[in-house]
């Protein structure tokens, strides 16, 4: 039990130490790029007339294929970008290769800024033009 405690603690040390020396500024830019993305897709969104996006994807079960595949559409690169650049960073920096540890960066800082951004603005794109979505979709 004390090897699995060290591990996580070794894990959890290694991820916040990404916040400072070498390549720290991939931790701001990445997040910028994904939320630049995530609001030129919500404005899309509510120009079409679609309902938010984590509302869609969680109440829509019939849509929740294409509009997961749309949203990895527009975030792929850059997902698979911190991934690899977490790669070079765990080698270079640390001597090692973790693999879960360059997932849950490359979540972190390209999927999570997008999923929760684009929704958040399909909703303050509607309430500046002052028009609900069409009932028939948002229901």
């Amino acid at each position: 039990m004390n090897a699995i405690t060290d591990q996580i603690s070794l894990a959890i040390q290694e991820l916040l130490g990404r916040s400072s020396g070498p390549l720290h500024l991939r931790l701001l830019i990445q997040p910028i790029v994904a939320s630049v993305l995530a609001i030129k897709a919500g404005l899309r969104d509510a120009r079409a007339g679609d309902p938010p996006f984590l509302w869609a994807v969680y109440n829509q079960p019939r849509e929740r294929r294409r509009l997961i595949r749309t949203a990895w559409h527009h975030i792929a690169k850059l997902f698979v970008l911190a991934f690899l650049i977490d790669v070079v960073y765990q080698v270079f920096v640390l001597n090692s290769f973790h693999f879960l540890q360059s997932l849950i960066v490359a979540i972190v800082v390209a999927v999570v800024p997008y999923v929760l951004l684009r929704g958040t603005i399909t909703r303050l794109a509607w309430k500046k033009s002052k028009k609900a979505p069409p009932a028939s979709r948002a229901a």
